[in-house]
């Protein structure tokens, strides 16, 4: 999967701009520069350098194709995103022109009147009719589409094999096996934990509340519903918190951990397990565990099922404040090129969102095969509403689980609040 992308991008490079699309009425600037600079928002990844090197590769392509252009890429925690979003999209004048965006937000972003609509853009562009149909629906919002899908994100359970061999333990078959495995490796090994969870880390919680059943939300005639305080989302919830404690991962040290912070645990050789995904596996690979781990699906909550993932991934788009809308559709495009994504999925285990080049990564990378298998078995979004975004970046859920786990509230009232507040983002939203 090694492709040379400077050389390989130049001559579609040059085609872009030949057949680039002109200034759309749908844009906030009657401006379309065919020159100057074009500010470029990327996340900041563990372990970002390889993303940065593919990154530069095509930049430096774009900008020897595109005469008198300069590109400036700057990347952003992801954290923070929602903050400087915000500001972009009330501040043109300090806004990029392109932006990488989590595909939990585009219903949001869009709702905000922050991104461009390239409907048709997308439609003309030859490589979009192999874009997978998931990936596809995640820069779709009424119809029209506001982005090209950068990658795909599953997650998965990433093991150590010298600590399971030591210990004479067998992947877990299923989500009971899980947590009596960590608590095995925590007691045999008290300066590991067994499997390192977050209390601010929802999307690696929500495979537990699916597997039982439970529901983020339910809609009915395009208005949703928070289900989050559900029976059986409810035994879900109390089956992730549960794993916060001395005898795996203490609260103290364990409720405050995000998503990258159990994936920098686990590759610094502090856990036995952890729920990551196919996108960590460059960070883990650069950790003190390379070579010392394997991949499973997680499972579920009966012996030979999958927990469903959340079909996560990253999309890229054109903010509508732009004032050079034809070069930064063009480099949109590039950025999320199948040549691009192959590369970055060399780079930094990036699933792509073209099927054809998502094949030939399976079929060359055994590590894939894990997040293949979950993506087959079922996956689950968010739920499509503008809602979904105020509940992200107020950090609903992260407090629910964090009042579970601090003792300060039970399951049920925890479940209950958090409830109220997703039905007044989802009433807010329209």
């Amino acid at each position: 999967m090694k492709l040379p992308v400077p050389a390989l991008l130049v001559g579609a490079l040059f085609l872009a701009a030949a057949c680039a699309p002109q200034t759309s009425s749908n844009s906030a600037s009657d401006k379309d520069d065919k020159s100057g600079t074009l500010r470029v928002w990327l996340f900041q990844e563990v372990g970002n350098d390889p993303k940065q090197k593919v990154v530069d590769s095509v930049v430096a392509a774009f900008e020897k194709a595109h005469t008198g252009t300069k590109v400036d890429v700057e990347y952003i925690p992801v954290d923070t995103r929602a903050q400087r979003v915000k500001a972009a999209f009330n501040e043109p004048a300090s806004a990029p022109d392109v932006m990488e965006y989590g595909n939990t937000d585009t219903a949001g972003y869009v709702h905000d009147g922050g991104l461009l609509d390239v409907t048709k853009d997308f439609g003309a562009w030859s490589e979009a009719k192999d874009t997978d149909p998931t990936a596809r629906q995640s820069v779709t919002v009424g119809g029209q589409v506001y982005g090209a899908p950068f990658y795909v994100g599953v997650r998965a359970l990433y093991y150590r094999t010298d600590v399971f061999k030591e210990l004479g333990l067998k992947p877990p078959a299923t989500m009971a096996e899980l947590a009596a495995t960590a608590r095995e490796i925590r007691a045999a090994k008290p300066g590991l934990y067994g499997l390192v969870v977050g209390g601010a880390y929802t999307y690696g919680a929500m495979p537990f509340i699916w597997a039982e059943g439970g529901e983020l939300a339910t809609a009915k005639g395009g208005a949703y519903t928070s289900a989050i305080d559900s029976a059986a989302a409810q035994k879900g919830i109390k089956e992730y918190t549960s794993l916060f404690g001395d005898d795996n991962c203490p609260a103290a040290k364990c409720a405050g951990f995000g998503g990258n912070d159990t994936v920098t645990a686990f590759a610094a050789g502090k856990a036995g397990m952890a729920i990551g995904g196919d996108f960590s596996h460059a960070a883990v690979e650069a950790g003190s565990v390379k070579g010392k781990y394997a991949v499973v699906p997680l499972p579920g909550a009966t012996a030979g099922s999958i927990a469903p993932a959340f079909a996560g991934g990253n999309n890229i788009g054109v903010l509508k404040s732009t004032t050079h809308r034809t070069l930064a559709v063009a480099l949109m495009e590039e950025l999320t090129s199948k040549e691009t994504q192959a590369a970055m999925f060399d780079a930094m285990g990036f699933l792509p969102t073209f099927k054809d080049v998502r094949d030939q990564a399976a079929a060359k990378e055994p590590f894939v095969k894990p997040f293949v298998a979950t993506l087959a078995a079922g996956t689950r979004f968010v739920p499509a509403s503008a809602g979904w975004s105020q509940i992200d970046s107020s950090l609903v859920l992260p407090t629910m689980f964090q009042e579970v786990i601090s003792g300060r509230k039970s399951v049920g009232a925890a479940s209950q609040e958090a409830a109220k507040k997703m039905d007044a983002a989802f009433g807010s939203a329209g």
